[in-house]
């Protein structure tokens, strides 16, 4: 029978509600069509359980017979819609305050991938996943995944937008390995999500089950097709959820740190140095006094679509450290994500296409308030924070009489940050938004807004965009204007740069205290398809323009791009699975009119057996500089920034290749290569170990900046290593380095090492190392950690944390110091406790 004679069959069945065939393969078993079963086209109705069951992980609950079943999964990755390498079952049912989750994954015992991984990390090995749009807008749904050993990993997933794991619900799960397979069962409070439900009221469901060895194999209950971009309009329905409690949740969190830190200093006086200027400091360990945190963090649930939270000095303390990055040669801000629980929950709400919201602005707040949900077809989001940050300076740098001028107006004082954020859906997946942020200090206000939308102009076109306006009062580097010297009741005052006969001479700066106003825009347009793709996108932000509540990489520059590509049809049993191509082109000008770069790529991606990818790739563009972007703008009456011309441009060429397996559950490898040529060394230079290196600065260490092009190259490598369930082991290498083509000599070369060792003793108890060495800044830090975790607002962790400096150079006398120097190290132990409680019902 031919494929559309299948698909016309079937259609038929459906249309008279008979049972149909699940599966329409052509003889290479790849390529199909199928159409939806009748008993999944309808919503399931779940049953309503007598009593809960037990959540041990062995569905020996005489409940579960009662339960709605989900079976007949197709397997859409790496196939399309094509039989499962191995059969699942689903059961769901609920009771008044909770709804439970049943699984029986067969299989091979021996061969099943799970290790007692930590919250959240679960995605990498053998798991099943259940997307539950719990208001069945199509748009947003949560995404709640766990391993065979019931380990859990929850997030939101968002069109348009991907996941973001960041959410942590309470609930219960427990898996366990069987002789046909695995088992789980599940069980998640309905005051642990925000959900509509009654009579009537329909949730969208998806249900996966991935197969790690099998080539990251998924297999989904609903069919999923690849000419349709969306993944939520193809979902199945559940309905049936009727007299739920609608008790209202109060969760309280308070918290407490304590820690100890040491911190490097002189070792010998001013006075002795002075006196000795031969004497070398070697410094020594100050430790400072024991330090105590009292924070409390609250969620108070108003309705199941609203809830109220609130941050009283909150710990915001990190248990992990940011990643040890390549600073060298850096010319634009490097991003860093959020990782702080209270801003990381309901952050969904706050993203839009431009970053306008980035709560790391948000740097230590003494209160915040955040009041977020929906409402029928209205999602909306208000944060307000008062943040100690900006005023809160050093005891050494109150004390300094050089500095002290410059920031007594600012000590001690609050910045005060509020956001606002509407999304109206429109349609059956499109919205239309609203965002305003306002960031007050002093010299130093900011106030923002526009609109953002996204529409689903068919089931393979998307358009999205946002315009953003802002007006600031604040000090803006003038680089055409000449320096001025504000005195301490103007805008911009920088301290007190003496002079014979004028103490009280004010410090320069380029720096003008004004009002400026900006504009920012971003668009994209996408047609996804099984096979072809392609879209175009823009953005551009100009020079006046500021979020000081979110993050922006560039000014004064607009860009405008496209991309097309090509995906073959899969062959799940081939040796070569399939293969992508993708070819993105795109250009940067100013607001001016002038080009600031090009560039063009093309690349290739193989997928072969084994969890496998290799893929290759070449780009060319080009690339202009301009000395008012890197400070002063040659005047009549000053110099510019740049030694020579005011402008640089070059020609530039580029080849990479990657690749990453993964044939086992015991190790993966991932790496990374990159050539350039012509690359611009920006001539900052990567003291102390590599000095400027440019044919000016060779003559004049202090002469003004003189960029030019080199051969650069950029390695990656990691290996993971994971011999018994319980430990995973990992190390990484990243190499950076830039030599000039005019002078031949090295501007820098960074090398970073990284390992990281966790050992679960359990599902919620844990020991982890990491050690991070960085060549360039000859810093060697390690961090060390045991955790207990039982649930999401519950932990204990003990932590010592170390820096050292490995044949470094002194932060006093500027000389090499050999061996390791230890610079600071801190001590703590964090501990909080989640109580619950709920109200009516």
């Amino acid at each position: 029978m031919t494929v559309n004679r299948l698909v016309l069959f079937m259609t038929l069945c459906l249309c008279m509600g008979v049972a149909t065939p699940s599966f329409a393969q052509t003889p290479n078993g790849t390529k199909h069509s199928i159409a939806i079963p009748a008993e999944k086209a309808k919503s399931i109705t779940i049953p309503r359980f007598d009593k809960p069951p037990v959540i041990d992980g062995k569905l020996d609950d005489e409940v579960w017979k009662t339960a709605a079943v989900f079976k007949d999964f197709y397997q859409v990755q790496p196939g399309d819609n094509i039989t499962p390498s191995k059969p699942t079952e689903a059961m769901i049912g609920y009771d008044a305050k909770t709804i439970y989750f049943a699984f029986h994954c067969y299989d091979e015992p021996d061969k099943i991938r799970a290790t007692v991984a930590k919250r959240d990390d679960v995605f990498g090995e053998d798991n099943v996943r259940v997307f539950l749009d719990t208001f069945n807008d199509q748009r947003r749904a949560y995404v709640l995944g766990w391993n065979p050993l019931g380990v859990q990993q929850d997030g939101i997933m968002t069109e348009g937008s991907g996941q973001d794991f960041s959410v942590d619900i309470v609930m219960e799960s427990k898996g366990m390995i069987t002789t046909d397979g695995w088992t789980l069962e599940v069980a998640i409070p309905f005051k642990s999500l925000r959900y509509e439900a009654g009579k009537g009221k329909l949730w969208g469901i998806h249900i996966w089950r991935n197969i790690d060895r099998f080539n990251d194999e998924i297999d989904s209950w609903m069919p999923n097709s690849r000419d349709i971009s969306s993944q939520l309009v193809q979902e199945g329905h559940i309905t049936g959820l009727e007299n739920i409690s609608t008790e209202r949740t109060l969760e309280v969190i308070p918290s407490v740190t304590v820690s100890e830190t040491g911190k490097r200093v002189n070792a010998l006086t001013l006075a002795q140095v002075a006196a000795n200027p031969a004497l070398l400091d070697p410094g020594r360990i100050l430790n400072e006094p024991l330090k105590f945190d009292l924070g409390v963090t609250a969620k108070y649930s108003l309705t199941p679509t609203i809830t109220l939270d609130l941050a009283i000095n909150p710990d915001f303390a990190q248990v992990e450290a940011d990643q040890t990055v390549v600073t060298a040669n850096q010319r634009f801000p490097i991003f860093f994500e959020e990782k702080r629980p209270f801003f990381l929950e309901g952050i969904d709400i706050f993203q839009t296409p431009i970053q306008a919201v980035h709560t790391r602005a948000i740097v230590d707040p003494d209160i915040a308030v955040k009041l977020s949900g929906k409402r029928g077809r209205n999602t909306f989001g208000v944060l307000l924070a008062s943040d100690n940050a900006p005023g809160n300076f050093t005891k050494e740098e109150k004390q300094d009489a050089s500095t002290l001028p410059a920031i007594a107006r600012f000590i001690n004082k609050n910045a005060y940050i509020g956001i606002l954020r509407l999304k109206r859906d429109v349609g059956k997946q499109s919205y239309i938004g609203l965002l305003v942020t306002s960031y007050n200090f002093i010299e130093k206000h900011n106030q923002l807004g526009g609109i953002d939308g996204r529409f689903q102009i068919s089931k393979q076109k998307t358009f999205s965009f946002q315009v953003l306006g802002s007006t600031s009062r604040r000090c803006f580097f003038e680089p055409a204007l000449d320096v001025h010297r504000p005195g301490p009741s103007d805008g911009c005052f920088g301290g007190y740069d003496p002079a014979p006969g004028n103490p009280n001479r004010a410090a320069e700066t380029n720096d003008y205290y004004r009002t400026g106003n900006g504009l920012a825009y971003r668009w994209q347009y996408n047609r996804d398809g099984r096979h072809f793709y392609y879209g175009a996108n823009g953005n551009g932000q100009t020079q006046n323009y500021r979020a000081d509540v979110g993050f922006t990489r560039r000014l004064n520059t607009n860009f405008a791009g496209g991309y097309f590509g090509y995906s073959a049809e899969p062959k799940p049993k081939a040796k070569l699975i399939n293969w992508n191509f993708n070819d993105n082109f795109g250009t940067n000008f100013n607001w001016q009119g002038l080009s600031q770069n090009f560039y063009h790529e093309a690349s290739m991606n193989l997928n072969f057996q084994h969890n496998t990818n290799l893929g290759f790739g070449v780009d060319n563009g080009y690339e202009r500089l301009f000395e008012e972007e890197f400070g002063l703008k040659r005047t009549a009456t000053h110099a510019g920034a740049f030694f020579g011309p005011s402008e640089r441009s070059t020609t530039q060429q580029g080849f990479y290749v990657f690749g990453n397996t993964k044939p086992s559950q015991k190790y993966s490898f991932n790496m990374f290569l990159n050539f350039n040529w012509n690359s611009f060394d920006y001539d900052f230079g990567a003291t102390p170990k590599f000095n400027r290196v440019s044919p000016a600065a060779l003559t004049d260490p202090n002469a003004a900046l003189d960029p030019g092009p080199g051969k650069s190259s950029d390695l990656n490598l990691s290996f993971n290593y994971q011999p018994t369930k319980p430990l995973n082991m990992s190390l990484s290498y990243e190499q950076s380095k830039l030599r000039r083509n005019d002078t031949g000599l090295l501007a820098y070369q960074d090398n970073i090492y990284s390992f990281r060792g966790t050992y679960q003793f359990s599902r919620f108890i844990f020991a982890r190392a990491r050690i991070d060495y960085d060549t360039l800044s000859s810093d060697a830090r390690g961090q060390f950690l045991f955790g207990y975790t039982p649930n999401p607002g519950t932990a204990f962790y003990l932590g010592y944390n170390d820096d050292l400096t490995r044949n470094g150079f002194s932060p006093f006398t500027g000389q090499l110091e050999p061996g390791f120097r230890r610079n600071g190290r801190t001590f703590f132990i964090k501990m909080s406790y989640l109580f619950r409680k709920s109200f009516g019902g």
